[in-house]
């Protein structure tokens, strides 16, 4: 361990905001299997004082709809620009000082509204590391998701 290690409960670490790095899918072995939303993929991770959390990733290369309205895409648009995103927002908390479970109140995947989605921390300023504990299914395969996110500094 370090001498300068931060020594404040995890909780407390977390709050802040987060830019994302990386988002990739490995094998049971441990091993890089692809990038959901591409290599460079985007987002944001925000988690507040009062125990709130929001995450925010995407596509960089979703098409535009054709029409300018925010409800005006087609069936196929929606869905594409759907499958290109993921997005909640709810509670979270922290477990054993190595854990975060994120509660969405609100959730683009209607699967995970009211779930809890427990997530692996490894955080060392200003990278933080989320894994999911358990192998989850992507494209018809068990994997293991593994975002990482750099804090965003505070300006001024």
């Amino acid at each position: 361990m370090q001498a300068d290690a931060d020594s404040r409960p995890l909780q407390e670490r977390l709050v802040g905001s987060w830019r994302l790095v990386s988002y990739e899918v490995r094998d049971g072995l441990g091993s890089p299997v692809g990038y959901p939303l591409g290599e460079d993929a985007t987002g944001y991770l925000l988690y507040t004082a009062e125990g709130l959390m929001s995450a925010q990733i995407m596509r960089r290369d979703r098409p535009r709809y054709r029409a300018g309205g925010l409800g005006d895409g087609t069936d196929a648009e929606s869905a594409d620009a759907a499958r290109g995103y993921v997005a909640y927002a709810g509670h979270y908390r922290v477990e054993r000082d190595s854990v975060v479970v994120h509660e969405p109140a609100v959730s683009l995947f209607p699967n995970w509204v009211h779930a809890t989605l427990a997530r692996n921390v490894v955080l060392v300023e200003p990278r933080l590391e989320l894994i999911t504990p358990q192998p989850m299914p992507f494209g018809g395969r068990q994997l293991t998701a593994v975002l990482i996110w750099e804090r965003i500094e505070q300006s001024g």
